[in-house]
């Protein structure tokens, strides 16, 4: 279960720096996900429950890295071509058992073990042979061509750590080790709600001052990329019982209650308050931009967290916040995104005490790189995101940005998959 000391929940009102939020979120939740054994196919995603080890080398012999011939380095003439016998065949999965006889080669293919004795292979296009011998020009490097044992990871070597995110990558380097299944963290159990009377299914017909409900097709597609299992729990009105209902309901069967909208002062958000009715308030302001009014919290020992409704805010305090405190409730390692220098092409002014999020287009009509602030600023504007490149991150303590001035950004491709 998630630890959640009364220290973490004592909102003091202000508006909370990020690096601070975050920090909060470090120390307050710990993993809650129990370890459970599943196929390497069904381990994409998942988290490791333990660390690897390896328990073999890989590769397990040395083999020949290329199609050619495998011979003494010390048979070669220094300074003219050597001619030498062909003595046997050695293929992938079919090694050659007798060793290579002094002045002689033998016929090796990709992967192959290395014959007994051989220590060097020369690459075929680069020799002229016949059925029965093969002539190795000068200049061949000794252990040329040859992959040493265990050049890839040594048996004792730690090949993947604790709270590691699988990849696909992960799964191949898992594979050639030799495990069939692996022990990873459960799935994450998510219920994910929006609110709002003006927020409609999509499919439905749209009524007047009414727009289809964008967040939750959004947040779910984040959850699913870090394989999370979600509860969708539809739309909730504007009606502060209705909201408290669904929170304490939703909390005890889940490991994190997600919602959208309804996190802001005004007469019809009541996720905040329902977060103070029926559990506790971690902070509510943080001080980014967009997505100031983002809400963490408990009802029970379950994290309750309220994104904004704005479709863009809600993307950032995801990335910026929910997905480290999925990433702490699953036992994952803290990955920080990648971020990318990129010179300005535009001027910007900023409030000094919030970090702000731009979407930015990459332009490099000119041969050089270049940020372009995309032309609509609104945090609604869901075209900003599929129509923008990354976004571009302005820390606090700056208060404005100038043409060539680099901008740290994150590519939009990496949050979306």
């Amino acid at each position: 279960m998630a630890q959640l000391s009364d220290d973490c929940f004592a909102f003091a009102g202000r508006l909370l720096p990020l690096a601070e939020a975050q920090a909060r979120i470090a120390e307050c939740f710990s993993c809650r996900a129990a370890p459970e054994r599943v196929p390497l196919a069904a381990a994409l995603g998942r988290v490791l429950a333990g660390e690897i080890t390896a328990g073999l080398c890989i590769p397990p012999q040395a083999n020949s890295a290329v199609d050619g011939y495998a011979l003494h380095h010390d048979d070669l003439a220094p300074d003219r071509p050597t001619v030498l016998k062909l003595a046997g065949r050695a293929a992938a999965g079919h090694p050659l058992a007798e060793p290579v006889p002094r002045g002689t080669a033998a016929r090796v293919f990709t992967g192959a073990v290395m014959p007994p004795g051989a220590d060097t292979v020369m690459m075929q296009e680069d020799c002229v042979a016949t059925e029965t011998e093969v002539t190795v020009p000068p200049g061949l490097r000794r252990g040329a061509n040859r992959r040493l044992a265990g050049e890839d990871i040594a048996a004792g070597e730690r090949a993947l750590p604790h709270g590691r995110r699988l990849t696909a990558a992960d799964l191949a380097l898992l594979a050639a080790l030799g495990h069939q299944e692996i022990a990873v963290r459960r799935r994450l159990r998510v219920a994910l709600f929006s609110t709002g009377d003006e927020v409609q299914e999509p499919g439905e017909t749209l009524h007047p001052g009414r727009i289809y409900d964008a967040n939750r097709a959004m947040l779910a597609a984040l959850l699913a990329r870090l394989d999370v299992d979600v509860t969708d729990g539809k739309i909730l009105a504007d009606d502060a019982a209705v909201v408290r209902a669904a929170l304490a309901k939703a909390a005890p069967a889940h490991d994190l209650v997600l919602t959208s909208g309804g996190v802001s002062s005004g007469e019809e958000d009541h996720v905040r308050a329902a977060i103070e009715a029926v559990g506790t308030l971690a902070f509510w302001r943080v001080g980014i931009k967009p997505g100031r009014p983002v809400a963490l919290g408990s009802v029970g020992d379950t994290p309750l967290l309220g994104l904004p409704g704005n479709p863009v805010a809600a993307l950032v305090t995801f990335v910026t916040i929910a997905r480290p405190v999925l990433d702490a409730l699953a036992g994952a390692r803290p990955v920080a995104l990648p971020r990318f220098p990129v010179p300005s092409a535009f001027a910007w002014r900023k409030k000094r005490d919030r970090r702000e999020f731009l979407r930015v287009l990459l332009d490099d009509a000119d041969g050089t790189l270049r940020a372009k602030n995309f032309p609509k600023e609104g945090a609604g504007i869901i075209t900003s995101l599929t129509g923008s490149d990354a976004l571009a991150e302005l820390p606090e303590g700056v208060t404005s940005i100038a043409p060539g001035d680099p901008l740290a950004c994150i590519p939009l491709r990496l949050l979306y998959g």
